[in-house]
């Protein structure tokens, strides 16, 4: 998908915005996305990202007064991307650094998202096996929990669902 608004870089972000049930979205390339940061995206003034996730970080995204830890000076093996670049960014340099600054992005993605794994969505329409295959795996962590509190009853009836889930996945061409 192309940059909405240059037509000439792929899009990497996008964005929405709903202001009284009105739906708006934009798909940007990520030099489109900064010209649009400073402009505002709407009526709304723009969230700058990177000051964001410092603020959920506890640091000063304009390195002014940064607490000078050993974390925040440690680097990417791969990268070479700081804690405090990161922040200055919003962007991580690549895929190991999900590796390397999980002790401090674990909190900050529980705390974004509700929870540390992100499980996905699928909408209702399609799904078939795979929208089977999460319900099941849903219910026999319903299952695990309720038996570690001893709720049998509750256990047996989780156990059932599953049953009859995994006939109807075995259905399901």
């Amino acid at each position: 998908m192309l940059c909405e608004r240059c037509r000439q870089r792929p899009a990497v972000v996008h964005l929405t915005e709903i202001i009284n049930d009105q739906k708006k979205q934009m798909s940007l390339c990520e030099l489109c996305v900064r010209e649009v940061q400073a402009e505002s995206f709407g009526s709304v003034p723009q969230l700058n990202l990177h000051q964001f996730l410092a603020g959920l970080l506890n640091i000063d995204a304009d390195n002014r007064n940064v607490p000078e830890t050993a974390e925040q000076y440690q680097e990417c093996q791969k990268c070479g991307l700081s804690e405090a670049r990161f922040v200055q960014l919003g962007l991580l340099g690549c895929g190991d650094c999900y590796a390397h600054f999980t002790s401090r992005m674990m909190p900050l993605v529980k705390r974004i998202h509700g929870h540390k794994q992100h499980t996905g969505k699928m909408p209702l329409r399609i799904g078939g096996k795979a929208r089977l295959a999460k319900e099941i795996n849903n219910l026999r962590a319903s299952l695990k929990d309720t038996v570690a509190k001893e709720g049998f009853e509750k256990a047996a009836e989780l156990r059932d669902m599953i049953r009859d889930l995994e006939e109807e996945f075995s259905r399901e061409v």
